[in-house]
């Protein structure tokens, strides 16, 4: 008779991020040795040099030891955790039916009462955001809901990872009963316990029911809650990985703080960019006045309502705009080819200070978006990157990008090209200025605007006429009409 208390260590490694990423650093461990873990559950969250990203464990069991501390920057392929499964494999869910599960002995006859196991192979463990995992046992969908409904692109998780943890959610207690639980993923599910929300009394707003993050936050904060004033890049008021303590004039003469993860990789991609493509940045100061009136108008416009409308909106539309009528600035430089590339589409960046460090993660498509569309990408892209959840697919692809210094109440600066970008505008800090206007000297809103461009494939006059439409939209924002 088999013994089913029979348990075996499964060692789960690092997984193979891909992309030319080797090494990643665990910021943070979910579990202790002795807990229980499940299929799916995030174990650990950690940094690679593009983002921060949580892995989930790839079967059930208990913790027996956990390889690594916290801050320990580990190899792609090392054991990190080690777990004790039952039957030298994880034990087959109630949900999946008995047929889709292999006994755990074949030659022998199967006990009566005992639970069918899962195979120990098939399954390989990949990165939250880096590609689907192969299940050994296949999940039930949801009632109603065929797998093509299942979304198909998602900031940390791929459609069958989601439609795997939609199985286990809606999948039938020991005694055949149901047993539905809201559908959310493991980050959100941790975020509404850690602000003591129940995820039963919120309604989703995610596609086929899924609690998303703002749902949390909404149910967690009263509706007439203050939205925080951040332009991206924003300035990180509580870092969440603080940097070391600067030594005070009584202490230690010096501080070294390891570069490490984002930072490392900002560092290396910037050096690179400013020794491989000459750059080439012009200023102008305009007088942007009526685009603040426009911000204020549009804040009160029922089609609106709910956006995130600043003069960063604005101004990236602005950008749009002028792209759109000098589309050969949207290009790259293949060095390989000898080729200049044309994109017939834009990706804008967003230069957005986190506490691991500058990340520039960009709106897909942004040419093809509304206003509104447009505001709501805005305000998705700056929250995610605040809460340190910006993934590595939201980073690459980026054609041109906006920095706005002027949160930081810096008026100007010339800004390094997002590596594989023809361009990047500088927006300064909007300060009330003596200005002519029709012939009188006056208190007007007034910046200063930036572009660095690569002038292997930007000469200066495409340039000029960018930064020049770029200003002239600023200064009459009518032209988003007559322009567009």
């Amino acid at each position: 008779m088999t013994t089913m208390t029979d348990t075996s260590l499964r060692e789960f490694k690092m997984p193979d991020v891909g992309e030319g990423l080797t090494e990643a650093e665990i910021l943070k461990w979910y579990v202790q040795p002795g807990d229980t873990v499940t299929d799916g559950q995030v174990v650990c969250e950690v940094e690679t040099a593009k983002a921060a990203v949580e892995l989930p464990i790839p079967y059930d069991g208990v913790v027996r030891e956990l390889h690594f501390p916290e801050g320990t920057t580990v190899d792609v392929g090392t054991s990190i955790i080690a777990v004790a499964v039952a039957g030298g494999a994880a034990p087959a869910p109630a949900s999946a039916p008995a047929e889709e599960a292999a006994p755990a002995e074949p030659a022998a006859k199967p006990e009566p009462a005992a639970p069918a196991a899962r195979k120990p192979e098939g399954r390989k463990p990949v990165l939250v955001g880096y590609g689907v995992a192969e299940s050994s046992t296949k999940r039930r969908p949801r009632k109603g809901v065929p797998p093509a409904a299942v979304p198909a692109e998602d900031t940390l998780y791929g459609a069958a990872a989601l439609q795997s943890i939609q199985g286990e959610l809606n999948g039938h207690g020991q005694h055949g009963a149901p047993a539905p639980r809201p559908l959310a993923k493991p980050p959100v599910r941790k975020l509404a316990k850690d602000l003591g929300v129940d995820l039963a009394t919120i309604t989703p707003s995610g596609p086929d029911g899924v609690i998303t993050r703002e749902d949390v936050h909404a149910a967690a904060a009263p509706p007439t809650a203050p939205e925080p004033v951040v332009e991206a890049p924003a300035a990180p008021a509580a870092p969440a990985v603080a940097p070391a303590p600067v030594a005070s004039y009584d202490d230690a003469r010096e501080t070294r703080v390891p570069v490490k993860g984002v930072r490392k990789a900002t560092a290396a991609a910037m050096v690179g960019s400013a020794f491989t493509a000459p750059h080439v940045t012009e200023f102008v100061t305009v007088d942007v006045t009526r685009t603040m009136k426009l911000v204020e108008e549009l804040k009160q416009d029922k089609e609106m309502r709910g956006a995130r409308v600043n003069p960063l909106l604005l101004i990236a539309k602005a950008l749009l705009v002028a792209i759109k009528r000098n589309p050969d600035i949207n290009a790259s430089w293949d060095e390989a080819a000898q080729e200049i590339v044309v994109k017939h589409y834009v990706n804008l960046g967003i230069a957005a200070a986190t506490p691991r460090g500058l990340i520039v993660p960009n709106i897909k498509d942004a040419h093809a978006k509304t206003l509104p569309q447009l505001a709501e990408s805005l305000g998705e892209l700056v929250s995610t990157a605040k809460e340190g959840r910006t993934s590595p697919a939201a980073m690459q692809g980026g054609t041109v990008t906006i920095t706005n210094v002027g949160v930081f109440g810096i008026d100007t600066g010339t800004p390094i090209l997002n590596p594989g970008e023809s361009a990047i505008l500088a927006v300064g800090a909007i300060r009330l200025q003596p200005w002519v206007h029709k012939g009188k000297v006056k208190p007007r809103q007034v910046t200063t605007l930036a572009l660095s461009f690569d002038h292997r494939l930007v000469d200066g006059e495409l340039g000029s006429k960018v930064l020049a439409d770029v200003a002239a939209i600023l200064e009459q924002p009518k032209r988003l009409i007559t322009w567009a």
